[in-house]
């Protein structure tokens, strides 16, 4: 087994996984801010210790989860260059710097933004969790099951019917139309090639992909850090903080955007962990 230890001061565990960018995430019973994460066919344990982020993984998976955690970033200057703008945005990169942008799986990102449209982020991890469990494979880690993300051929084999029987509802329709021509629609090597705007409009032709998902997976999946998803929480730091009046959330996303250039999927986080959970600290 590996273990990676990295400073906690740009890697708070929590503050990571809990920001509603993935949700494949699951408390260790009895010990406080420890996590089994999964991510593909793979898993590892998080856990802060005294001042360092820890994670244990196989040994063949280092290397994944090090691009995974996005380690070889240096936080230390994209917190810098939020504070540096001042007002909100200062006090929520100080606030936010534990924060790390994921290198998720793309395919499993996709899969998991359609599925967060309309949804909670409990009902979110029940209705992924159910998926895995019906076509994933079987695996264990520190000796407690898991199941892997389903390849797109896995989930083509299923019916209609099981989508809906895992809660999908009307987003079932998009994950069986996705699965079954995974393939045609979702060219992962060409879309890397794409500039984020080209990205979000191949994402955004996919059937059941909406603008904020087609941001949420070119930030979370594809690391694109001049998307910047918005959501009720960016709607109201963007009215409350930045006195904005446009109504259009792909307006506002645009707005962020040009405004904070390649920086912006980093602010977002960190203005969205802000309005969410700390306002009151930043008050």
């Amino acid at each position: 087994m590996e273990k990676i230890v990295f400073d906690s001061e740009y890697f708070n565990v929590t503050d990571t996984l809990l920001c509603g960018q993935l949700f494949r995430y699951f408390p260790v019973n009895g010990r406080e801010n420890a996590y089994f994460v999964n991510s593909a066919d793979k898993r590892c344990l998080i856990y802060e210790d005294g001042e360092n982020t820890v994670i244990e993984c196989e040994n063949a998976d280092r290397a994944y989860f090090e691009n995974y955690f996005d380690l070889t970033r240096d936080y230390g200057a994209i917190v810098a260059a939020g504070a540096a703008q001042g007002g909100v945005l200062q006090t929520a990169a100080r606030l936010g710097k534990g924060i790390r942008i994921l290198n998720q799986d793309r395919a499993e990102a996709l899969f998991s933004f359609i599925v967060s449209q309309n949804n909670n982020i409990p009902r979110i991890k029940g209705i992924i969790e159910r998926l895995c469990a019906g076509a994933g494979k079987k695996r264990t880690f520190y000796g407690e099951e898991y199941y892997t993300f389903p390849l797109f051929s896995e989930l083509a084999a299923k019916s209609l019917g099981f989508f809906k029987e895992i809660g999908l509802g009307y987003r079932a329709e998009y994950i069986k139309r996705l699965a079954d021509g995974f393939n045609e629609t979702f060219n992962e090597k060409e879309f890397s090639a794409l500039t984020t705007k080209d990205l979000k409009t191949r994402l955004t032709a996919i059937y059941g992909v909406g603008p904020k998902v087609a941001d949420c997976v070119s930030l979370f999946g594809f690391h694109r850090a001049d998307s910047f998803p918005v959501d009720t929480w960016i709607e109201k730091v963007y009215r409350e903080n930045f006195g904005g009046t446009l109504t259009d959330r792909s307006k506002i996303s645009d707005e962020f955007t040009t405004k904070f250039g390649e920086n912006a999927g980093y602010f977002q986080q960190y203005l969205f962990y802000y309005k969410r959970t700390l306002e009151k600290v930043g008050d």
